[in-house]
């Protein structure tokens, strides 16, 4: 199928363009910083909690993911015809809501077009998911059974906490070491989990238009080389679809290149790991 085709040269070019890029980072040895940024905590559950970015030096080509919660809506539709028009990659952190039921068929468009397929909540009720690490566990069972008509589940392993993995809603329901522990079971079970660095706060109660959720992302990369934007999929983030043409157009003039979360893991895991040199 024409899509298949597309997705696997899209691919192809990605892979290709990152690797070039870190090589020729590599050979010019300019080191670049991650910066870290920290943020308030907050007990307003709007997905916009708390997060720090990893702090430390390496040398690493300029990327950002654009990352999209809530979904499938919709906004999914229009999203993807944005994306698919700039050839642009994204992970999309899905849900199993009720009020998303409808739109779950869509999750198999997602990963046809060659994004990557990630696990947010089933209910996104933060009193249920919270109330205890088993809790939690059965609602991200919950949502790999709803997902599994439409995507192949088996190979879905990062996953991104409601509200981010640092929090403070949880304490309410689990106590204040829920987050500690649930990372840490987190990567026994085999998950990658990632928050975000760049807020575009398009779920929030001021509900930004597009020109303010643009200047949100352009204030919060600031400073950033590996920029994890988050953004939403739901039926009320209409503005974020708006915006999304300019988000594209700015982080290509700043000079980033687009990938999703599990391709900037696969680079900063290739320029990580040590030299290998011949024995003389």
């Amino acid at each position: 199928m024409r899509r298949n085709a597309n997705r696997e040269e899209r691919g192809g070019r990605l892979l290709s363009a990152l690797a070039a890029a870190v090589l020729l980072t590599l050979l010019l040895g300019i080191i670049h910083r991650l910066y870290h940024c920290e943020y308030t905590d907050t007990d307003t559950p709007n997905d916009c909690f708390a997060v720090s970015a990893a702090t430390g030096e390496t040398a690493l080509p300029k990327m950002v993911c654009l990352t999209f919660d809530d979904g499938p809506s919709k906004n999914t539709v229009p999203i993807l015809e944005i994306l698919d028009r700039e050839q642009v990659p994204a992970t999309f952190f899905v849900c199993a809501q009720d009020a998303n039921e409808r739109y779950l068929p869509l999750v198999a468009d997602i990963a046809a077009a060659g994004h990557q397929i990630a696990l947010h909540s089933a209910t996104h009720q933060y009193s249920k998911i919270y109330a205890s690490t088993d809790a939690f566990w059965q609602d991200i069972k919950a949502l790999r059974q709803a997902l599994e008509p439409y995507v192949d589940v088996g190979g879905i392993d990062w996953l991104r906490f409601p509200g981010g993995s640092t929090n403070t809603v949880s304490h309410r329901y689990g106590g204040r070491g829920i987050m500690k522990t649930l990372k840490t079971q987190a990567e026994q079970k085999g998950y990658h989990w990632i928050d975000w660095n760049v807020c575009a706060e398009d779920a929030t109660a001021s509900h930004p238009d597009a020109a303010q959720i643009l200047r949100n992302i352009r204030r919060d990369a600031e400073g950033h080389d590996l920029c994890v934007v988050l953004l939403h999929d739901t039926k009320a983030t209409g503005q974020t679809v708006k915006a999304l043409p300019d988000i594209i157009q700015w982080f290509r003039e700043q000079g980033y290149t687009f990938c999703t979360v599990a391709q900037m893991q696969a680079v900063k895991d290739e320029v990580s790991q040590p030299n290998e040199r011949p024995a003389e």
